[in-house]
C-alpha cells in the first residue's frame, strides 16, 4: 500500500489547457458528444428485437399447435383465448427481460451476463406461468408451451448475438465506444490502457491518464495518452463529456482518495470503475457483500461435480443425440466421400486424455493419408507451434477432401458419439494427446479437471492461430468459470466460427 503522503501528480499540463496542449503534441482528449445517442438507440433496438422475437415465437407456437397441415384443431373461442394468453405471456416475458436487467448497457457487448439474464428471464416467465396455471387450474396445451419456450429462448439469444456482432463491428472502427480517463500508477495505467485497446469489444476507449506517485517511470513515456492532474480530473471529465473514469490499482491515500474522487464526479453522468486485481475469475463468481461499511468480495471456488455438472451431462446427451439424427445424411455422405477419395479407413481413431487423466479413443473422419503418424517425425523440424502441440499450416499429409473437412470442422462430427458415451462433452478444453500431457507443467494439468470438448473457448477465440500460452490460458479460464449458459453461447459462436473457417487448418 502506498504512503498517505505520496501525492497524485500531473505531468505539467493543467486541466484548463489540456485540449490545446494535447493537440499541439499530437495527443488529444476526445470530447464526447453532448448526448451519447448510440446508447439509447442500441437499447431501444434490442428492446424492439426482443418484442418481435417473443411475439413471433408465441404466434408460431399457436399456429403449429392448433392450425397445422390445413387442419383446424381449435374453435374461434379457443383461438381468442390463446391470443389473450399469448398477449399476457408476451407482456410478462418482456417485463421479465427488463426486471432481470438483461438490457443493462454495461452488460451488452461482452461477457455472458447478458445471455444469462435472458435465460433467467425466460425461465422466470414460464415458471411463473406454470405456477399460475397450477394454482388456478388453467389448462394450457403442452404442445403450445413445448414450442414457445425453446423457440423463444433460442431466438432471443440469437437476436442478442446478432446485435452484439453489429456492436463489435462498429467498435472495431472506433464507433459506439465510451471515452475513459485512467487513474493510477504508470505501470497500472499502461496495463489497463493496453488491455482496453486490445479488447475493443468491451467498448471503453482510453483518452487520458492521471498518474499516481511522484517518481518518473519509463512507462509514462510509453503511454500515448495526455496527462491530467488529479485536481482537474472531475472538471475535465465534465467538460469533455467523458463517461468513464477507471481507477487502475491502488492510489495514494487509499479508499479516502477513491471516495473523494467519487464525490467530485457526482452529477457528472460518469461511471467510476475500479479495476479488480482478481485475474481469470468470471463475473458470476464474484459477489460484493458490504457489511457495516466493509466491502467484502466473495469469490466462489470452482466446482467439478454436483447438480450443475449433471445438468451439463443431460444437455450434452440431448443436444448431441439431436445433432446426430439431424446430420445423419451429411455424416453418411462424408463417410462415403472419404472412402472413395483416398486409401484407408473412414474413421481415424486416436488415444486422447480425458477427465482426471483417463484415456479414451477419440473418433474423427480421416483427413490425412494412412501413414500420417509414421511421417510425423520427418516434419517435426517444420513445427509452427510454440508449445507442446504440433501445428503445420500446409501439412503435406492432409488429403484434398481432408483439407475441406478440416476447414469447416466436419472431420470432428464423429466425436458426437464420444459425447453420447460420456468420454467427451460438447464444450470443454481441447482433448490432448498422452504425449502432450506428459510434457504439461503443473498448472496446465488443471485442464484435465473437466471433460474435453468438441468445441470450446479455444475454438471461438482463434483455433489454430492461438499460441500455446493463449490456448492454455483460455482452457484454464473455461475450466474454472464454465456455466451452462456459457456453453450455449460458445456453441452459437462455434457455428459462426466454423462458417467463417477462421484459424482452421
Amino acid at each position: 500500500m502506498s504512503s498517505e503522503a505520496e501525492p497524485i501528480t500531473r505531468i505539467g499540463i493543467p486541466g484548463e489547457r489540456l485540449l490545446e496542449r494535447a493537440s499541439a503534441v499530437g495527443q488529444r482528449v476526445v470530447a464526447q458528444p453532448r448526448r451519447l445517442g448510440w446508447r439509447r438507440r442500441l437499447v431501444v433496438a434490442i428492446s424492439i428485437t426482443d418484442a418481435a422475437v417473443v411475439l413471433s415465437a408465441l404466434l408460431v407456437a399457436q399456429l403449429l399447435r392448433f392450425q397445422t397441415n390445413g387442419f383446424r384443431a381449435s374453435t374461434p373461442q379457443s383461438d381468442l383465448a390463446y391470443l389473450t394468453l399469448t398477449a399476457a405471456i408476451a407482456v410478462g416475458w418482456l417485463v421479465a427481460l427488463s426486471a432481470t436487467r438483461s438490457r443493462l448497457l454495461r452488460n451488452i457487448g461482452t461477457g455472458l451476463v447478458e445471455y444469462q439474464r435472458v435465460v433467467n428471464a425466460t425461465f422466470l416467465t414460464f415458471g411463473t406461468l406454470a405456477a399460475v396455471a397450477f394454482l388456478f387450474q388453467i389448462d394450457i396445451a403442452r404442445g403450445y408451451l413445448a414450442v414457445a419456450f425453446p423457440l423463444g429462448l433460442v431466438l432471443l439469444l440469437l437476436g442478442r448475438v446478432a446485435w452484439r456482432g453489429a456492436l463489435h463491428s462498429m467498435r472495431r472502427v472506433g464507433r459506439c465506444t465510451t471515452g475513459a480517463i485512467i487513474v493510477g500508477r504508470p505501470d497500472d495505467v499502461a496495463r489497463v490502457a493496453g488491455e482496453l485497446r486490445r479488447k475493443y469489444r468491451v467498448g471503453y476507449r482510453p483518452i487520458g491518464a492521471t498518474y499516481a506517485g511522484t517518481s518518473r517511470s519509463a512507462k509514462r513515456d510509453e503511454i500515448d495518452l495526455p496527462a491530467i492532474e488529479f485536481k482537474d480530473l472531475a472538471a475535465t471529465s465534465k467538460r469533455t463529456r467523458t463517461r468513464a473514469v477507471i481507477v487502475a490499482g491502488d492510489l495514494p491515500g487509499g479508499n479516502a482518495t477513491i471516495r473523494r474522487l467519487g464525490w467530485d464526479l457526482e452529477n457528472a453522468n460518469t461511471e467510476l470503475i475500479l479495476v479488480s486485481r482478481l485475474t481469470d475469475v468470471a463475473g458470476p463468481r464474484i459477489h460484493l457483500r458490504p457489511i457495516n461499511g466493509l466491502p467484502m468480495v466473495h469469490v466462489d471456488l470452482p466446482q467439478y461435480s454436483g447438480f450443475a455438472h449433471a445438468l451439463k451431462r443431460v444437455f450434452d446427451v440431448v443436444v448431441a443425440g439431436g445433432i446426430l439424427l439431424l446430420l445423419l445424411p451429411l455424416i453418411a455422405g462424408i463417410a462415403m466421400t472419404v472412402r472413395l477419395t483416398s486409401v484407408g479407413p473412414v474413421l481415424f481413431r486416436q488415444e486422447r486424455v480425458g477427465v482426471g487423466g483417463s484415456r479414451f479413443t477419440m473418433l474423427k473422419f480421416r483427413s490425412m493419408v494412412i501413414d500420417a503418424e509414421a511421417r510425423l517425425a520427418e516434419l517435426q523440424s517444420r513445427n509452427e507451434s510454440d508449445g507442446v502441440l504440433f501445428k503445420l499450416k500446409d501439412d503435406p499429409r492432409i488429403t484434398p477432401i481432408g483439407r475441406t473437412l478440416r476447414r469447416y470442422s466436419l472431420d470432428e462430427l464423429p466425436q458426437l458419439w464420444n459425447v453420447l458415451i460420456g468420454d467427451m462433452s460438447l464444450v470443454g478444453p481441447r482433448p490432448p494427446l498422452p504425449a502432450e500431457v506428459d510434457r504439461y507443467e503443473e498448472d496446465v494439468n488443471r485442464r484435465l479437471l473437466t471433460k474435453p470438448g468438441i468445441t470450446g473457448l479455444w475454438q471461438v477465440s482463434g483455433r489454430s492461430n492461438l499460441t500455446w500460452d493463449e490456448s492454455v490460458k483460455i482452457d484454464l479460464y473455461y475450466v474454472e468459470n464454465w456455466s451452462l449458459t456459457g456453453d450455449i453461447v460458445i456453441l452459437l459462436k462455434t457455428a459462426r466460427a466454423v462458417v467463417g473457417s477462421h484459424g482452421a487448418y
